[in-house]
């Protein structure tokens, strides 16, 4: 390659995300006093909706795969018997792998106490519920809370956080060739870069899927994709790990207690009614819960528009603004959409409001949500992103690959090394920094 096409540049034109400094009490004054209210007997009657239609489903397929057989219909051929049936039984595990998923978030906010106003209450719910799921209760739910006192942190965030340049090994920055803000690069860097990540369609692919179906138990068991700091093989079943104080440690205890009756159970089950039964029934709905609860919490932390944040400028306020809303399953259209936001509790849908105020139960967070999203709109902040769905991880797992080992503010690059969003702020307090400032009369 010449040296005139190896400095040529490319230049991408990068959106604006405005870098918040709203203080919490400004939020929450936006929220609605009763939105803040918490009452177990309605939030119990969600678990009871949830159980009723899982059971519905289940009842619903075991009588229509009663109904296909050679002696009650006539099929034009003997092979479409065993696949009529595997098309039943997949459209099962689909939809009670959601709905159980909605389970899971409403044990997600016992972890907050946002069940009832009983500390005892929430604890013991969202005990049986996770361990149900194969949740380590306790254990998440300190680390869970952790995550949310530091979103966005690069060093204090317990999950999804970026991997710097350096971490992944790629070719060191070169301000030469590159602008740090990802604005513009020379051709030899994107090779460069391009060589070093591997980035191609299929490897999106495969990456995506070994995220979705192996992600959670790799992060529950090793803290894969986890904080960098941690020893190598920190886990959540250990009650010394660094990310737990000592006098938690029972807690650890019964989480683990949890996991053991949960695995029990499912040996006992397997021993009755033999693993084909159970595999269809709960061990691939199980599966399903795993995949969601990683799609949807990497698609509300992960995109090229959001921040993250080293101390310098990190506040509270700053890292509950980093996440997004998204409609789940929206972009296969507005009934699947709506039956992901129904399912699951609009946990993907009012995300932000959660981080601003996690004690709201999911049924007063849309109410809280409209609040607050009026009021973030005042300042040109806007945090909804594109329908959550596989297409959308793909897109995001080929767009968000490092950021800068330099900078107080990083935004995702590419494999290209390139960014789509720069950081501008709305007072003039970081004037001083070169940064843009935005004209709020603009």
């Amino acid at each position: 390659m010449s040296t005139k096409a190896a400095s040529a540049r490319t230049t991408v034109e990068q959106t604006p995300f405005v870098i918040p400094d709203l203080p919490i009490k400004d939020l929450l004054s936006a929220i609605p006093a009763h939105c803040h209210k918490r009452s177990a007997i309605r939030s119990g009657s969600y678990i009871v909706m949830d159980v009723a239609i899982i059971g519905a489903i289940w009842k619903a397929t075991t009588l229509l795969d009663a109904f296909i057989a050679p002696e009650n219909i006539a099929l034009p051929h003997p092979y479409l018997y065993p696949a009529a049936r595997f098309v039943l039984w997949a459209f099962y595990t689909f939809f009670v792998g959601l709905f159980a998923t909605g389970l899971w978030v409403i044990a997600h906010e016992c972890g907050h106490q946002a069940f009832s106003e009983s500390k005892t209450i929430n604890n013991a719910v969202g005990w049986v519920l996770h361990s149900a799921l194969g949740v380590p209760y306790h254990a998440w739910r300190i680390t869970h809370a952790q995550h949310h006192a530091a979103t966005g942190h690069m060093t204090q965030d317990q999950v999804f956080v970026p991997r710097t340049r350096s971490e992944l090994g790629l070719p060191e920055f070169d301000p030469s060739k590159e602008d740090l803000a990802g604005s513009s690069v020379t051709e030899e860097v994107k090779r460069e870069l391009w060589e070093a990540l591997g980035d191609s369609p299929i490897g999106a692919v495969y990456g995506s899927m070994r995220y979705l179906l192996g992600g959670w138990p790799a992060y529950i068991i090793r803290n894969a994709s986890g904080q960098l700091r941690y020893p190598e093989g920190t886990s959540h079943f250990n009650p010394s790990a660094v990310m737990f104080r000592p006098h938690q440690r029972g807690q650890i205890i019964i989480s683990n207690i949890g996991i053991m009756l949960w695995l029990g159970a499912i040996g006992v089950a397997i021993n009755h009614f033999g693993f084909l039964e159970v595999f269809r029934t709960y061990l691939v709905p199980y599966l399903w819960v795993n995949h969601w609860l990683v799609l949807i919490t990497f698609l509300q932390h992960t995109d090229p528009l959001l921040p993250h944040y080293r101390a310098s400028e990190f506040t509270f306020p700053r890292g509950a603004l980093a996440t997004l809303d998204r409609n789940l399953l929206g972009d296969l259209g507005s009934v699947m959409g709506w039956l992901g936001a129904f399912a699951t509790h609009g946990i993907s849908e009012t995300h932000v409001l959660h981080h601003v105020s996690s004690k709201i139960p999911h049924y007063h967070a849309w109410e809280a949500t409209d609040a607050l999203r009026k009021r973030l709109a005042q300042n040109g902040i806007h945090l909804r992103g594109r329908p959550g769905g596989w297409a959308e991880v793909y897109r995001v797992f080929k767009e968000c690959k490092f950021v800068e080992d330099e900078g107080d503010i990083l935004f995702y690059k590419n494999a290209h090394g390139l960014a789509a969003t720069r950081p501008i702020y709305t007072d003039n307090s970081a004037s001083d920094s070169g940064i843009e400032i935005l004209d709020k009369d603009a």
